[in-house]
């Protein structure tokens, strides 16, 4: 267990992506740190490796809920679930995320990057309000800093950062459209919005203790790391992935935001790895935000 994290016994924590490489981490560390962690999977098996992960001892800590978070239904409902079990959540990380090589959409419409990168972390922090203010819980999403160079490859040049114009948009499934679609911009994009609803949440949650902040956790070698590597470098993809931080470094950053005593109060950040770092100037534009907040409360009240 990360040696960070303090005594969490009596605490409640919500982790999505939790069966994947990183989100295993964080939700064995909070468990083992005495937390009973609740998180959505698809796919019992990958429960069962999680599971195993943990350890006996402690997995009836480890409450597992069925859904898939690209999907509208799945969010709402999940989140019903959760109020009706949980008075107070103390701790919230929006870990779940992927990049889809080609143009997919969700079951909602939605091309899957907004469904599944943004959405699902919107609508669960949205839907949770009253046990995450009951908690005065942290939430802490976990993003990435191509939304502030989307360049593949950064040999020479200026950064260029995702860009996010939601003039003339009624609907989230405009976003990301397939004519001129462009996968690791798409993802990016997708981000971005993740941190610019986020600093619009923060504000309306630090009324009652809530914090929400970003993170960019580093380069860690899980399975977005192999889709993002550019045709040019996969050759070199093995050895490129023992170059980046392990599941186990990357998710420190994540579980030091959510439970280090120095970060109590802190909200409306964006951190790389343990250091604030800044985002475009479109995500802390007063109108991007609430125009976003509100194209993202409409797919939810739809």
């Amino acid at each position: 267990m990360n040696a960070a994290i303090l005594d969490l016994t009596r605490k409640v924590a919500v982790v999505t992506g939790a069966t994947g490489g990183m989100g295993q981490v964080i939700t064995a560390d909070l468990v083992r740190a005495g937390a009973h962690v609740i998180t959505v999977a698809r796919d019992p098996a990958r429960v069962d490796a999680l599971r195993a992960s943990i350890g006996p001892e402690v997995a009836n800590r480890l409450d597992v809920i069925e859904g898939d978070l690209s999907r509208r239904a799945d969010v709402v409902t999940a989140a019903r679930t959760i109020v009706d079990r949980y008075d107070r959540i103390h701790i919230l990380i929006n870990n779940a995320g992927a990049h889809f090589s080609e143009h997919r959409v969700s079951a909602d419409g939605v091309e899957m990057h907004v469904a599944l990168d943004y959405l699902a972390a919107y609508g669960l922090t949205t839907l949770l309000a009253v046990p995450l203010r009951r908690g005065r819980a942290r939430v802490v999403n976990v993003a990435s800093d191509t939304l502030n160079d989307t360049r593949q490859i950064k040999l020479a040049g200026k950064p260029r950062p995702a860009t996010l114009d939601l003039a003339g948009i009624d609907d989230l499934a405009e976003l990301n459209p397939a004519a001129g679609f462009a996968p690791f911009e798409a993802y990016a994009r997708a981000k971005l919005m993740t941190v610019t609803a986020g600093y619009a949440l923060a504000r309306d949650l630090a009324a009652d203790g809530v914090t929400v902040n970003a993170l960019h956790p580093g380069i860690v070698a899980t399975g977005i790391i192999d889709d993002l590597v550019p045709p040019l470098l996969r050759p070199m993809r093995t050895l490129i992935r023992r170059s980046l931080l392990t599941p186990t470094e990357g998710a420190k950053s994540a579980t030091r935001i959510a439970t280090d005593p120095i970060m109590a109060g802190i909200t409306g950040r964006y951190f790389i790895r343990d250091t604030e770092s800044t985002t475009p100037p479109v995500s802390h534009d007063p109108t991007t935000q609430q125009r976003l907040l509100a194209l993202s409360q409409i797919h939810f009240a739809g």
